[in-house]
Formats: C-alpha cells, structure tokens, sequence
C-alpha cells in the first residue's frame, strides 16, 4: 500500500489565524511557528512523493503492532522509541494517550468492521509525541501519527483527545479505500469521515450508545481560557467554541449555509459540519450503538466502487441511501434515515 501525501492536521487554519491575529504575543508566536511548520512539513512530505512514489507499508506482523517514539521536542521523525506494543506504561501521560489511541481505532476498524489495521493488511501503527516545541496541531503524514503538546495557554496536548486519534487515523483509511482528494466537497467529505469514525472510537472505546454520545471532536484540546467545548460539534454545526481569540465556529449544518472560501483548500474543515450533521441524525434516529447500523453504512460507502476520488456531497449521500438499502432492505428503517438526514441537512432533495 501506498500511503497518502497528505498532510491531515486536526487543527483548522481558521483558527490558527484567528490566534495569529488576536492572541498574546506568547498565543501569537506558538500559532505563527507552528502554521510555518505545517507548511514546511507539507513541502517536504509532498517532496518525497514525487521522489519516491510515495513509500510502501512496512512489513506487517500479526495482529495489532504499536510503537511510540518521543521527539524530545525536535522535528525530527520518528524519534527515540519509548515504547512498544505489550510493554508497559513509561509513565508520560502523552506516551500513554498515544499507545492506548492507537489500539482503541485499531480495536474498532477491527471488531465493528473486521479490518486490519489501517490498509487491512496489518500495517503497523507509529506515532511520535511531544514534536517540536509549543507545537499547536496533531498530523497523520501518511506514514505516521505525530502529536504535540500544545502551548498550554489556549491548547492542551494533543494526544489528550481519543476522537482526534481516531480521526487522524482514519485519514489513511480513507485514502487505502476512496483515495477522496483534499479540496472542496471531496475533501470535506475526507475530513467527515475522519470525524465520524474518530467519533465512534470514542463512543466504541467507552461502550456509549448514540443517545449517550457527546459528538464533540476534539474535546478536552483547549484550556479553560478558551470559550469552546472542542473544535467540532457534529450534533450542531457551528457551536463549537465562540471565543475573543479564537474567533466562532464557522461550521455550516446545511447546504444552505455552505461556505465558499479559497482558505483551507476550499473550506474542507468548515464544509465538513454538513455531511457530520447527517451522519449524527442518521445515527441517532437509529439509536443504539452508532457503529454497528449508521457505521457501518458510512464505512462501506466509503469502500463502494462508486466512490471516486472526486466525488462530492450529492453523490456520496446517494450511495449511503443505496447502501443502506442493500444491508438492510430496501424502503427499511436504517434506509428511511439516512435518506430522511441527507434531506434534512439538503445536499438530496424530496
């Protein structure tokens, strides 16, 4: 398998500009670093892909294979290997968070979906932690997840949220199956995905049902200076945080509201609050476990052959309803509400 060249980061540049712009000198200057070396760290994993055609999985063992590496708060990757998959705790809470992340979106690709790691094929899992200094962002870089700690006055550690995990996790899974480009519908749709199954990690991890579910991303990443319960609501679009520096939630909940932008390769962290907004309602219209009947017709859309790189919104809710038809019956009840969800937030129309 050959892992994407993009560089996926949980924080949207949306709000580090609103940061760049209204922080503190100190809230400034860790904002304005960090966005330079995402920028950077782009270039170069881009760079390699031309070069090398991208690289190729290494080899898979049996079963679920962790490794956390500290980068002792340089940039370079991966690190110094802090532990290994059956060892035990070296008491960094990051190290921890990292390792139990990575087994939690293991254990649900694996357990609700019988898939192997993160190409089906085993892939090992990596991740490295406390990466550069004051770092504000979390990455996948297609081969690795990389975290860091945050520059503690508006953001906490990175690894502190299971969901942002999950979700960057789940950037691999996405490109190994619909290979969804990062701009515009697409790469909303891209950025969905990684929210709807970084979501049902944590709700599989604790055992919740949709109804018990907080159906936050990113929750637990700021400090109690910032006015915002995380960097996403997929229950209600657009009320994530309203904050002085930070600026509001700009997500839309429906195609209404949907926002054209040339910012953030088209608005792919924005736009992504609408088809969020449908998966919740579909989820939570049929109740129970979110993973197993609204999961599981999301995670085999993704997989469907009439999922192309390009595909937008429209296209992506229809195959759902299909979808839904051919697991569960046609004209059924999990059919109804993934239709009923895509009308309600009006990417289909009646």
């Amino acid at each position: 398998m050959t892992m994407s060249p993009h560089h996926c980061t949980i924080l949207p540049p949306h709000v580090v500009d609103a940061v760049a712009k209204n922080g503190t000198d100190t809230e400034r200057e860790a904002a304005i670093n960090s966005a330079s070396l995402d920028r950077s760290l782009v270039a170069m994993r881009l760079q390699a892909a031309v070069v090398a055609g991208g690289r190729p999985a290494a080899p898979a063992t049996a079963g679920l294979q962790r490794s956390i590496y500290d980068a002792e708060h340089n940039e370079s990757l991966p690190g110094t290997l802090v532990r290994s998959e059956g060892e035990a705790s070296n008491n960094d809470v990051a190290v921890d968070e990292a390792y139990d992340g990575l087994g939690a979106t293991y254990k649900l690709y694996d357990e609700a979906y019988d898939r192997d790691s993160i190409d089906d094929e085993g892939l090992p899992l990596l991740a490295t932690v406390h990466f550069s200094e004051n770092y504000n962002n979390a990455f996948w870089n297609g081969t690795q997840m990389v975290f860091g700690d945050g520059d503690g006055e508006l953001f906490n550690r990175f690894t502190i949220s299971l969901d942002v995990i999950g979700h960057e996790l789940t950037h691999g899974v996405t490109q190994d199956e619909a290979g969804l480009i990062y701009l515009l519908q697409p790469g909303a749709l891209n950025e969905s995905l990684s929210d709807v199954f970084g979501s049902l990690v944590k709700q599989h991890y604790l055992g919740q049902t949709a109804d018990q579910a907080d159906w936050l991303i990113g929750a637990g990443l700021f400090t109690d200076q910032v006015q915002g319960v995380a960097l996403r609501s997929m229950s209600a679009p657009g009320t994530a945080y309203d904050d002085p520096v930070i600026g509001k939630d700009p997500q839309p909940a429906k195609m209404s509201d949907f926002v054209h932008t040339t910012r953030d390769n088209g608005g792919v962290h924005i736009n992504s609050g609408i088809p969020n907004k449908a998966f919740h309602l579909t989820a939570t219209s049929l109740g129970g476990h979110a993973w197993e009947r609204a999961g599981r017709i999301w995670y085999d859309t993704m997989r469907n052959s009439k999922i192309r790189p390009t595909t937008g919104f429209r296209r992506f809710a229809r195959v759902t309803v299909e979808v839904a038809g051919q697991l569960f019956g046609a004209g059924g009840t999990e059919q109804k509400a993934v239709q009923d969800a895509w009308l309600e937030v009006e990417v289909l129309r009646a």
